[in-house]
């Protein structure tokens, strides 16, 4: 199983110094085809994506999101930082599992 990572050129650099592949992207269109490449490939079992290269396929990224299939997708903030109105990790955990932690 293996890592593949979808954002801006610094997070895909600085994926790819530790060996992940990845796919820089700046619209729609070069974020389907991303998309497809880490989808389509057996191997990727994560795939992370920059919360904002995630808004250019917000249904794709929310089907597999919400689906107990493969490749599970990790969105993270990019260089610019967290996106407005995104929920901070532990507001997902909260409410993934219902219990308020710390």
């Amino acid at each position: 199983m293996k890592y593949y990572v979808i954002g801006d050129e610094d997070t895909v650099l600085g994926f790819g110094m530790v060996g992940v592949d990845g796919a820089v992207v700046g619209n729609a269109a070069e974020a389907e085809a991303a998309f497809d490449t880490a989808t389509s490939d057996p191997e990727v079992g994560i795939l992370v994506v920059t919360e904002r290269a995630a808004e250019f396929v917000r249904p794709r990224v929310d089907r597999l999101l919400f689906s107990d299939g493969f490749p599970l997708i990790v969105e993270i903030p990019d260089r610019r930082g967290r996106m407005a109105g995104r929920p901070t990790i532990r507001e997902m955990v909260n409410t993934a599992i219902g219990i308020k932690l710390g």
